[in-house]
C-alpha cells in the first residue's frame, strides 16, 4: 500500500467515503472529487489532508483513493501460546497512531499484552488475547479507533478467539516510554 505514494501529489477521490477526523475522532465523509493529500500510509489505513484537516481513512476505503489494502498472512493452523503472543506482537506492530507514524508499540502505549489457552482439542488450540494499553494523550478522540483497528487486526491472527483490551491511564503516558528508535525519528531523545 505504502511503496509507491507520493505525499506531495494531489489525489482526487473517486468515491464518497467514510473518514474520521483527527484528533476529534468525528465522522465525516469525504465527497467524490474532493481533492486530499496523503500524509500518513501506515497500518492498512490513511491519513489524508483533507481541506486543510487531518482525516483516518480506513483500509476498507482505500479504492475511493485509488488505492489497495495489503492482506497480511499470519501463521499456520496451530501453535503454541508462544507463538501466538509472537504474532500477536506482530500484529500490535501494525497499528499506528494516525497522527504519528509510529507503530503503538514502538510509541510505548500497550503495557501488557498477554495471550492463554481457552480450548485445546483434536483440531487446536483456541486463545484469548489481552492488551493493556493507553493512548498519548487521555482526551485522544482518536482512542475508540485505534483499538478497535487493534482489536480488528488481534482477530486476524489465527486460533484467536476473543480479544480484550483495556484502555488505561495509570501510569499515564510520557515520552519516555517510547522505544529509542522512535525517540530518534521524532526527535524527542
Amino acid at each position: 500500500m505504502g511503496d509507491n505514494i507520493d505525499l506531495y501529489e494531489p489525489i482526487t477521490v473517486a468515491r464518497d467515503c467514510d473518514a474520521v477526523l483527527i484528533p476529534s475522532g468525528a465522522p465525516i465523509t469525504v465527497p467524490s472529487g474532493t481533492v486530499v493529500y496523503i500524509t500518513q500510509a501506515l497500518g492498512g489505513s490513511v491519513t489524508v489532508n483533507v481541506n486543510g484537516n487531518l482525516a483516518r481513512i480506513a483500509g476498507r476505503d482505500l479504492d475511493a483513493l485509488g488505492m489497495e489494502l495489503e492482506q497480511v498472512t499470519v501463521a499456520g493452523p496451530d501453535m503454541s501460546e508462544t507463538e501466538a503472543l509472537e504474532l500477536v506482537w506482530d500484529q500490535l506492530r501494525t497499528c499506528y497512531d494516525p497522527e504519528i507514524p509510529i507503530n503503538v508499540v514502538e510509541l510505548g502505549l500497550v503495557y501488557d499484552c498477554r495471550v492463554e489457552t481457552i480450548t485445546a482439542t483434536d483440531e487446536g488450540h483456541r486463545y484469548r488475547v489481552y492488551v493493556a494499553m493507553t493512548l498519548t494523550a487521555p482526551g485522544c478522540g482518536m482512542g475508540d479507533i485505534i483499538v478497535e483497528d487493534i482489536r480488528a487486526k488481534l482477530r486476524l491472527v489465527p486460533r484467536v478467539a476473543e480479544v480484550e483490551i483495556d484502555l488505561v491511564f495509570d501510569p499515564p503516558w510520557d515520552p519516555s516510554m517510547m522505544s529509542e528508535s522512535a525517540r530518534l525519528q521524532t526527535g524527542m531523545f
